[in-house]
């Protein structure tokens, strides 16, 4: 995601970017912009609010668990600069599976059914259900369960858990910006997985799957209205039958779908989060194809 969101700045030579990396990215250090290293005895956090101090706009790019994007979109803020992202308070609810539960269904948005899990629970329905992480990224730390030892098992795993029937269907999202309760829609992504050991694995995902549609659409500006912090580039995951389409989580951050979007369309991302702090995005597409990334 940050290589993809590098490579698109490249395209604007009149911004100045620099980039602080930790450790693990060194290696992203590279000679078409600056760089800032965090030495590994070095607090991130810490070194990541020096470092912001001297530039106009942070787009921060980090996961949701341990609340760590919150926690640096809040120390962007609490410094009084630009932010290319959404608010602390809006990753505090789409960062949790839980309340983004809650947000979707009292704001009359068809969702998955969501109940915190407990080590007592026991499941007296039929079928199929996945545990996740209440902040979790991806597919990290879920499982599915089917049989009574799957819910044995869970009562050795350390955390917060949420647990939902497992719906069987397309496993879809939506490449959105947002700004202000607008909503304005990218393309539709298809996520594959693979299941081994019982547990989600993203394979692949075909960016700009199939066309924009209405009913999309109207999800992402239910979603906008249901959520006005959202701000950016956000990530919907959507679960598809063939009776309706269920909204699964919101990403506020960059996700994988993002690294394919200039390839399929030509539209430049970071161009048009820029274009939000003036105005509205133009999101004109230059081409239109379908391309798969492989993890």
């Amino acid at each position: 995601m940050l290589t993809s969101l590098l490579e698109i700045l490249s395209l604007m030579p009149q911004h100045q970017v620099t980039v602080v990396l930790e450790p693990r990215f060194y290696y992203l250090a590279g000679a078409d912009y600056n760089s800032i290293k965090i030495a590994p005895e070095q607090d991130a956090v810490e070194q990541f609010v020096l470092a912001i101090a001297d530039f106009d706009a942070i787009w921060p790019i980090a996961p949701e668990f341990n609340g760590i994007l919150q926690l640096l979109c809040q120390a962007v803020t609490s410094l009084d600069k630009t932010i290319l992202a959404s608010s602390a308070s809006a990753v505090a609810i789409a960062g949790d599976k839980y309340k983004t539960y809650q947000r979707l269904s009292n704001s009359q948005i068809a969702t998955v059914p969501t109940q915190i899990f407990k080590s007592d629970i026991v499941q007296e329905n039929s079928g199929e259900y996945i545990v996740k992480p209440v902040d979790g990224v991806g597919c990290v730390d879920s499982y599915l369960l089917t049989q009574a030892d799957d819910y044995l098992k869970m009562h050795d795993r350390a955390g917060n858990y949420i647990i939902q029937p497992h719906i069987k269907g397309d496993k879809t999202s939506l490449s959105c910006l947002f700004k202000q309760g607008k909503a304005w829609l990218v393309c539709v992504n298809l996520q594959k997985f693979k299941v081994i050991d019982k547990q989600y694995h993203l394979a692949q995902v075909v960016v700009n799957h199939r066309p924009v549609t209405n009913a999309y659409q109207v999800i992402a500006e239910d979603i906008a209205r249901a959520m006005p912090d959202l701000w950016g580039y956000v990530g919907i995951d959507l679960i598809e039958t063939t009776e309706k389409i269920l909204v699964l989580e919101i990403n506020p951050r960059l996700t994988t779908s993002f690294t394919g979007i200039y390839a399929a369309m030509g539209i430049n991302i970071a161009e048009a989060v820029l274009q939000l702090l003036v105005g509205e995005p133009a999101l004109t597409p230059t081409k239109n194809q379908a391309i798969t990334i492989t993890l």
